[in-house]
């Protein structure tokens, strides 16, 4: 009878032991990250909680320090393997207690002390750097950046090469690299912070987290995609929210005046998604249904100009009008020498101005919303595109490569008076002017996208530049969006009826943010 009650004692010892070792290991969800863990053995245990609202973490974190040959902070983090970059906004919160507390992305080969990893860290004091550890146990070592005090830090991997690119938000980036760092296939990856005091805990508010896969290498443009998120953005201070993802193409959301929708397209069709609802919604186009991402609200919101690709004219981009709410499109544009790609509605609803190639160039033309004679704006062989009134009708801007890189210009509405406004180191295209007048915004691909293409899936800055002085060509562009994306992020006008918002698309073979997906 003792030796029966013996083994009950050890068979309920053995149990509570399991059960306890099974909560330990059990997987905490925090946001789009599978578990957290604290690091090393830190005297005061970290957290982080994720605010789906607004789609932020916070993230407490104590620990002696993460150098030499161990670590002790807190991790909130995912397995993944293959190439990744992980993109965020992020600040230490509150004054602090030592200088060197930081904050950061992290990929560990694993979750032990003194694992192999690297990681992009921004310190207390300002300090900005990359610090690794090439095998377990080994000595830390670090790649400083001439960067300090960086607030949107971005750590990509490519094979077994990783790249921090770090900046102040409305800079550019700035970049250091470690090659031939071999952490393993599968990693664990995320957010960290570390006091870099046992006694204390530090917190760090984590925003725009984006955890991108990118398109593989060798991957056939126009024919192979990748998903997308459809963003908001608010413009003041750079917070951005994923309404919707989709492993779709999706491309080019323009905003309706009446603030309660987007439309946008994917796979030839036009797709109206309601803001209140999450949801997309196929607008009847009747025969036009291989569209591009062409297509533009007047200013009313009651028409919509789309640039079909029609069978009858060999396959070449043609502009048509339709009602907003959908119906049998009416052709605008007669000539079938070359395609027509439409950009612009002018402010009464009267004519359109697109870009179009005639004899073998491309020139800005403008044409009556009922069709007629085109009327040609911009001559010469370089390209001239991205058509748009602003909201007032009295200049139109555009994008031109004449002088050899891709800069944005504007003209009178009757093509006089040309006059550049950027001129840097970036092709700038697609310029959209805020309904209020005081702001463009333009997608600014690096020099190592030619400047008379705009493909997909390169790093793009989305920015700003005010223009209600008349003068904008003495303005810096603001960086306002570090982007994943390029053809079809923001093709054409999405700025908000306020002047408040954008709309845009971003893009990742990785749909894991928490909120509506395509199924």
């Amino acid at each position: 009878m003792r030796s029966k009650r013996f083994a009950v004692l050890i068979l309920t010892i053995l149990l509570c032991q399991w059960s306890a070792i099974a909560r330990a290991q059990k997987s905490t969800v925090v946001g789009q990250f599978e578990n957290q863990s604290d690091i090393g053995k830190v005297k005061r245990p970290g957290s982080a909680t994720y605010n789906a609202a607004r789609q932020e973490y916070t993230v407490e974190g104590s620990g002696v320090n993460m150098w030499f040959n161990s670590d002790q902070f807190h991790m909130v983090w995912k397995r993944m393997k293959g190439d990744f970059i992980l993109q965020t906004t992020a600040h230490l919160l509150g004054k602090g207690v030592d200088p060197h507390r930081k904050l950061g992305w992290i990929v560990r080969s694993g979750l032990d002390s003194s694992a192999a990893h690297i990681n992009a860290a921004v310190h207390g004091d300002g300090l900005t750097s990359l610090q690794f550890r090439r095998t377990a146990g080994g000595t830390t070592e670090e790649k400083k950046s001439t960067l300090t005090a960086a607030d949107v830090i971005q750590l990509a991997r490519h094979g077994n090469t990783y790249t921090m690119s770090v900046a102040r938000n409305g800079q550019p980036f700035v970049s250091e690299e470690v090659t031939d760092l071999n952490l393993g296939d599968e990693v664990y990856v995320g957010l960290f912070v570390c006091s870099h005091n046992p006694d204390v805990s530090e917190k760090a508010l984590f925003t725009n987290v984006r955890v991108i896969v990118p398109a593989r290498d060798n991957f056939v443009p126009y024919r192979e995609y990748i998903g997308s998120c459809l963003e908001l953005m608010d413009v003041a201070s750079g917070h951005r929210t994923v309404i919707y993802q989709s492993p779709e193409s999706l491309q080019a959301p323009n905003w309706l005046p009446n603030n309660k929708a987007l439309i946008y397209n994917s796979k030839g069709g036009l797709y109206r998604f309601d803001l209140k609802t999450k949801t997309p919604t196929l607008i009847n186009s009747d025969f036009a249904t291989n569209n591009n991402n062409d297509h533009v609200l007047s200013f009313d919101g009651k028409q919509l100009g789309i640039s079909h690709h029609s069978k009858d004219d060999n396959n070449q981009s043609v502009v048509y009008t339709m009602p907003t709410t959908g119906g049998k499109p009416k052709r605008v544009t007669a000539v079938t020498t070359g395609p027509s790609y439409l950009h612009g509605w002018s402010p009464d609803s009267r004519e359109l101005v697109y870009t179009a190639q005639r004899n073998g160039d491309f020139d800005i033309y403008k044409i009556n919303a009922n069709g007629g004679q085109e009327i040609k704006l911009t001559e010469g062989k370089p390209l001239d595109d991205g058509p748009e009134y602003a909201p007032d009708g009295k200049y139109i801007y555009f994008n031109s490569t004449r002088t050899g890189t891709m800069q944005i210009w504007r003209m009178k509405a009757d093509g006089s008076e040309e006059e550049q406004i950027t001129n840097d180191g970036y092709n700038n295209w697609f310029p959209h002017i805020s309904p209020d007048g005081k702001w463009m915004t333009i997608l600014s691909f690096s020099t190592d996208v030619k400047p008379d293409d705009h493909p997909f899936y390169k790093q793009v800055y989305l920015r700003l530049l005010p223009i209600a002085d008349g003068n904008p060509a003495k303005e810096t562009p603001k960086v306002i969006a570090y982007i994943y994306g390029g053809q079809g992020t923001i093709n054409t006008p999405s700025w908000s009826p306020d002047s408040k918002q954008l709309s845009f698309i971003s893009n990742t073979s990785l749909l894991d943010i928490p909120g509506p997906k395509a199924r």
